[in-house]
């Protein structure tokens, strides 16, 4: 009988490790409270420099602006979220937000807080009653975000609102914005473990593209040009990114380059003079009419005369821009454009598996696939014209 009873006393002690070891694994933001106030509040200061007071812990969130709702997903906080803007209540026939691929069934369900690109409605987001806001937009463009409308909407509403740049990941300094909205953000909602695996897994990406390529000399680096990039909607051959992140990180040459940091439309002249070995077509451009710069590349003879297009050297990249910067997916492209540009160098990569991976990290399923299908499968792809 002993035996027995110490039997099942094991047992139960393995069960409960179990079932301990399979609550690590949950999707949801870790229980990390900040160190707060010591009356079930914490101050934190946003990327405006704001001190804001908010609950601890938080149960309940909204996010404004484009792409803040995309950092929630990358925290693991989305079950927080009790209402969205009307961008994530669509129902649209090709969907490029990889967040939204996996998430959107329920976030089309929750309450509207106003329009997006973050022309919030105050009376909505009071009637539901969130215990803070989360603000956010792109620095230096008319959907960015402001110290001054962040404090508008909190005198508004009455409810903390946690305001940061969206960042990016084209400059030192875009890059620590980008960070520190992470940071702030996964402070407030208890996941500040969780920022920082985010934060160490784009470093070490980046790291590992840097070791791949970082010691190609100037003579021996690719020349190529990256057209059809969205901006506030489709567009064609002429639109492009001239700090685009996966040329930087393979140290391939962007002819683009000269045009500046910032998004950019060229002329069409430019590009015919450039003639770059490589291009690269963002397939989102295939939301247009006519498939956008694919048919500009098969149709427009000037550009049919470029060494590109006459030699088969085209080929599609997944979305730069959706409703801003899709992060998974740019640096899934930059493994993809090393590939092509220096396969030698990305010979253990296989790059459909490595999204996937990537995706997975990110927004919590392997979704390659479903993206890429919604535009045909042209993504990673040589594409004919």
């Amino acid at each position: 009988m002993r035996n027995v009873l110490q039997i099942i006393g094991l047992l139960v002690v393995l069960g409960a490790v179990l079932m301990a070891a399979g609550c690590t694994g949950s999707s949801g933001p870790t229980t990390e409270p900040p160190e707060g106030n010591g009356d079930g509040t914490t101050t934190l200061t946003d990327g405006f420099g704001r001190n804001v007071t908010v609950p601890t812990p938080l149960e309940s969130a909204v996010c404004s602006g484009s792409g803040c709702l995309r950092y929630l997903v990358y925290l693991r906080g989305e079950d927080l979220v009790v209402g969205v803007d009307d961008i994530e209540k669509r129902d649209q026939a090709i969907e490029g937000r990889p967040y939204a691929l996996v998430h959107g069934i329920r976030f089309r369900t929750l309450p509207l807080i106003g329009e997006y690109r973050g022309k919030d409605d105050a009376e909505k987001i009071i009637g539901l009653g969130p215990q803070v806001i989360f603000k956010t937009g792109s620095t230096g463009t008319v959907y960015g975000t402001s110290a001054a409308e962040a404090d508008k909407l909190q005198n508004k509403t009455g409810i903390p609102v946690i305001a940061f740049p969206y960042g990016s990941l084209r400059n030192g300094a875009e890059k620590a914005d980008m960070f520190g909205g992470l940071r702030v953000m996964g402070r407030a909602i208890g996941s500040t473990e969780r920022a920082e695996d985010v934060i160490d897994y784009i470093e070490s990406t980046l790291a590992d593209l840097e070791k791949r390529t970082g010691d190609i000399p100037e003579s021996g680096r690719k020349s190529a040009y990256v057209g059809g990039v969205s901006s506030a909607g489709a567009h064609g051959i002429i639109s492009t990114e001239p700090a685009y992140p996966p040329f930087l990180w393979v140290h391939a040459e962007n002819v683009a380059a000269g045009m500046g940091a910032d998004h950019a439309d060229i002329a069409k002249e430019a590009l015919v003079d450039w003639d770059p070995d490589y291009l690269f077509v963002d397939i989102a451009t295939l939301q247009m009419e006519g498939e956008g710069a694919i048919g500009e590349l098969k149709n427009d003879p000037a550009l049919g005369s470029l060494s590109a297009v006459k030699e088969g050297r085209v080929y599609g990249v997944l979305p730069y821009n959706f409703y801003n910067i899709n992060y998974e997916s740019v640096l899934a492209d930059a493994y993809f454009v090393g590939k092509i540009l220096y396969p030698d160098r990305f010979a253990d990569v296989d790059p459909v598996e490595k999204a996937d991976e990537i995706y997975a990290f990110f927004v919590g399923e392997p979704v390659f696939g479903r993206l890429n299908g919604q535009y045909g499968d042209r993504g990673f792809q040589q594409i004919p014209v």
